[in-house]
């Protein structure tokens, strides 16, 4: 009786979710490139009643780890993007233990240049697209705010003679200096790659002053990357002129709950509305 009334509860929690999100279209396993014989995909979440036009890129990445779940279980998380008209792009790479973090980028930077190139089919403009992500997300998410190109004009390959901005970024508790962090690591397999690239994928040493609006939000508490990698990323931003913000999160530790991931949500949808929207 007890597994039955769990089986009708569940099954209501399920209605529930679907009926909340019955205006959201979603387009899984969007093909962008294929690498070791495998896909490289990307989910789409579009706001079919009340779309704005802009575009938000999720980096499905945790300790470069791109761990794939039902899109579906994925709405919750996106829920005041969607509301507000945002058409949301959970991007997945390469991931570890496989691929490293060189690897990841380029997987999401070719992610962007896809998006771009099919953005009228997406229903969103091209030039309104916004990153963000949590901690290796947010890494990535600064890379494809500082690392940004106009795509290569001689490229074989149509996608990549495609451009990669993005309009704003928002990361949360982001490493942004590789260098002392390359090299064995039984629990962060991705930053097992030569340390003469490190200084190529560390977004605190790309800051320049062309780069889009970024935000950034970080715990005081966090003990996984310390608060400092934002301090100095803040610092960096403000050096060159970059358009940015930097928000502590008092107590804070390493991925927000309750409270701190309102409040956090609720600053990166005002920066993505206040930089993606006309």
């Amino acid at each position: 009786m007890k597994s039955v009334t769990r089986l009708l509860l569940c099954l209501s929690l399920i209605a529930s979710v679907n009926s909340a999100f019955a205006d959201v279209k979603i387009t899984p396993d969007v093909v962008y490139g294929h690498k070791d014989g495998m896909a490289l995909i990307y989910d789409v979440f579009q706001p079919e009643a009340q779309s704005n036009g802009a575009g938000i890129l999720f980096m499905i990445s945790g300790g470069w780890f791109s761990v794939w779940a039902e899109p579906a279980n994925r709405l919750a998380g996106f829920k005041s993007m969607l509301d507000a008209g945002y058409t949301v792009f959970a991007v997945h790479h390469g991931s570890a233990p496989r691929f490293k973090v060189p690897e990841a980028y380029q997987d999401v930077s070719r992610a962007v240049r896809h998006i771009k190139q099919n953005a009228s089919s997406h229903g969103v403009d091209p030039e309104r697209l916004g990153v963000t992500g949590g901690s290796a997300g947010g890494h990535l998410s600064l890379m494809l705010g500082l690392d940004a190109d106009a795509g290569m004009a001689d490229a074989r390959d149509a996608i990549m003679r495609q451009g990669n901005s993005v309009a704003a970024v928002v990361a949360y508790f982001p490493p942004v200096d590789l260098r002392t962090m390359t090299g064995p690591n039984e629990r962060f397999p991705a930053l097992e790659f030569p340390s003469e690239q490190a200084a190529d994928i560390s977004p605190l040493l790309l800051v320049d002053p062309q780069d889009p609006p970024t935000l950034l939000i970080h715990g005081d508490a966090d003990d996984l990357v310390n608060i400092s990698h934002s301090i100095n990323m803040a610092a960096e931003l403000q050096k060159h002129g970059v358009t940015s913000d930097f928000i502590t999160i008092a107590g804070g530790g390493h991925g927000f709950r309750g409270a701190d991931a309102e409040q956090a949500s609720a600053a990166r949808l005002a920066w993505f509305n206040q930089h993606l929207l006309p």
